[in-house]
């Protein structure tokens, strides 16, 4: 069939995402078709963030037991869209026991991952034209986030040399317009986790910004890393530092299940108009298509709240990577947390650095990707031995640059 004129097939805003889609799964991509012609084995990819350590037991034998046990309408059917109460209350019972709060299910709502609960977050909170700040290096896809819902993103510049927060250069950034803020400690891509003293100066911050301009500023923490931190660093709560807080959890990375999807959001009950915001995240899940957090894996994760993963096999991981970069003459800050590294590049421009690994067959993703030019970020969850027979190929790499 002939149409007049030119006929668009997809929407203008998609035809921009499609045409600058992500660097890292294209990477991803680049690493399969490299494999096919030198062997998996002598490729070296470290541009995507799926865990490699594998779920704890308990997750199995949860699983089975509930479907032996509990009724398949339960297990398969609808319920609130929020997520079932006595699953939002055993997880509101744990966060208060860890942490010395007092929330109630009313604070929970289950979400498909942190990435479907940072969406109805945004669609609640966000009219067109309302700023969310980030702090570069940020992870890219939190601008198709607040694009989704015809936000737009502010990004505050960083300290390069310890990563923490701007806060001075935040405060340039927050106008009347600003709608809310978005941290994630453990951070991707630097692993850095925030210090308490950081957190205190955020929220001192916000709430000095909310006084001056008469408005609410609501602080976003995404933490898919929180329980993967190294050498007894602690991830501060922010629900206790700062009244309009919500966090956004995700087991993708904690119980290494990625492919389920599954996580909440934990709204401080403190905050400004707490019951409206709650109600009305509700309806965000119905009306973007989630409909409701994944019936199984609400029931899985209330089973095994105390479940962990072996984070010491990261940790080897960190080490190993770590300390031959720094021997080789790379720069760069050692992660407190999350499986990423964050070095510096000796030329300005990484992605032609990242063009050059390729030929030692070295998949690492510019820093740019993240808001942070000048770097790249490696992801260190890949297995202890692919990492060891990377080593001759990143000393290959630095001394092309005459880095050592």
């Amino acid at each position: 069939m002939k149409y007049k004129g030119e006929r668009k097939m997809i929407s203008n805003k998609m035809k921009t995402l499609v045409a600058n889609s992500s660097v890292i799964r294209a990477m991803f991509e680049e690493g399969k078709r490299l494999a096919k012609i030198h062997g998996e084995e002598n490729v070296f990819d470290f541009s995507l963030g799926n865990p490699n350590v594998e779920p704890p037991e308990h997750i199995k034998a949860s699983i089975l037991k509930i479907l032996n046990e509990e009724s398949p309408n339960l297990v398969h059917g609808y319920m609130n869209n929020s997520g079932y109460e006595d699953v939002r209350s055993k997880i509101a019972e744990f966060i208060n026991k860890k942490h010395g709060l007092d929330l109630s299910y009313e604070s929970i709502v289950m979400t498909c991952g942190a990435a479907g609960g940072l969406n109805i977050l945004l669609k609640v909170l966000l009219n067109p034209g309302e700023e969310v700040i980030v702090f570069a290096p940020f992870f890219g896809e939190y601008n198709n986030y607040v694009n989704n819902f015809d936000g737009k993103l502010v990004t505050v510049p960083p300290d390069i040399d310890t990563f923490e927060p701007n806060i001075e250069e935040l405060k340039k950034k927050i106008t009347s317009k600003t709608k809310a803020v978005i941290i994630n400690s453990p951070n991707n891509p630097t692993g850095v986790v925030y210090s308490e003293k950081a957190i205190k100066e955020l929220a001192k911050t916000l709430s000095e910004k909310e006084e001056e301009l008469g408005i609410s500023i609501y602080l976003i923490s995404d933490e898919p890393y929180r329980e993967i931190v190294y050498d007894g660093v602690e991830v501060p709560y922010i629900l206790k530092y700062y009244k309009n807080a919500f966090i956004g959890y995700s087991y993708s990375k904690s119980l290494s299940l990625p492919g389920e999807r599954i996580g909440y959001i934990v709204a401080n009950p403190k905050m400004d108009d707490f019951e409206d915001i709650m109600a009305a995240l509700n309806v965000a899940n119905r009306i973007l298509g989630f409909v409701n957090a994944p019936s199984l894996f609400q029931r899985v994760i209330a089973d095994c709240l105390d479940a962990e993963v072996d984070v010491n096999i990261y940790k080897r991981n960190r080490d190993l990577l770590y300390n031959h970069l720094i021997e080789i003459g790379f720069k760069c800050i050692k992660p407190e947390g999350a499986f990423y590294l964050f070095p510096r590049t000796p030329i300005e421009d990484d992605k032609k650095f990242c063009e050059d690994a390729k030929q030692f067959n070295l998949l690492l993703v510019p820093g740019s990707t993240f808001g942070c030019p000048g770097h790249i970020r490696l992801s260190y969850c890949i297995s202890y031995e692919k990492i060891k027979n990377s080593l001759p190929a990143f000393s290959k790499l630095a001394k092309l640059y005459n880095m050592k």
